[in-house]
C-alpha cells in the first residue's frame, strides 16, 4: 500500500484502514513475538494437513463430504510432505518435550501408513516403489537405486533384500 503525493503514510488510510506505518509496526511486533520454533511447528502442521489433503481418497471412490477432489491427490507431495515433517520433527525434538509432539508424530504415522498403503495399493506386481509390471513407478531411493549407497558385497543392484521391517510391509522406510 502506497501513501499518496498529498497523504502522511502516518494517518489513517481510506475507510479506517491502518496506515503503511501502522502495519510495519504491527508486522514489527509479530516478528519480535515469534519464535523459530512456533513457525518450525506451524510448518510441520501445514505440511501433515497438506499431506493429508493430497493422499485423499483412493481413485474411484466415493467422496465423502468436505473431501478433496480426486484431482488434487498427489504421492508425491504426500512423500515429501511425510520428508519434510520428518526433518522438521527432528528440530522441534531440541526444543518441545516429547509428550508435546506425540500428537505432531502421530498424525505423522497415520499418514505414513496411508501412504504406505496407498503404494502398495497401486503398485501391483513387482518389488515395491516399482510401478506394475515392475516398470514405470516411482524409482526408491537405496542400494543400486538413485542417490543410495553402493550394494553389499555379493550383491547387485538389483538384489536388495529388505530386512524383516521392511518385508512385512508394515513399516514405511523413508526413500522406497
Amino acid at each position: 500500500m502506497s501513501a499518496g503525493p498529498d497523504r502522511d503514510p502516518a494517518e489513517p488510510g481510506p475507510q479506517g484502514m491502518p496506515s503503511e506505518e501502522e502495519l510495519r509496526a504491527a508486522y514489527e511486533a509479530e516478528l519480535a513475538r515469534l519464535t523459530t520454533t512456533d513457525m518450525i511447528a506451524q510448518a510441520t502442521v501445514s505440511l501433515l494437513n497438506l499431506g493429508v489433503r493430497r493422499i485423499g481418497p483412493p481413485p474411484g471412490a466415493e467422496l465423502a463430504p468436505g473431501a478433496p477432489p480426486e484431482g488434487e491427490r498427489d504421492l508425491e507431495q504426500v512423500r515429501d510432505a511425510i520428508d519434510g515433517s520428518m526433518a522438521l520433527l527432528a528440530i522441534l525434538d531440541r526444543r518441545i518435550p516429547a509428550e508435546q509432539l506425540r500428537p505432531l508424530r502421530d498424525a505423522l504415522s497415520r499418514l505414513q501408513m496411508a501412504y504406505a498403503a496407498e503404494v502398495r495399493g497401486e503398485d501391483g506386481p513387482g518389488e515395491p516403489g516399482e510401478g506394475p509390471g515392475g516398470e514405470g513407478g516411482p524409482k526408491k531411493n537405496g542400494p543400486g537405486g538413485p542417490g543410495g549407497p553402493d550394494p553389499a558385497p555379493g550383491q547387485g543392484p538389483g538384489e536388495h533384500r529388505p530386512g524383516p521391517a521392511e518385508s512385512s510391509g508394515r513399516l514405511w522406510v523413508p526413500g522406497s
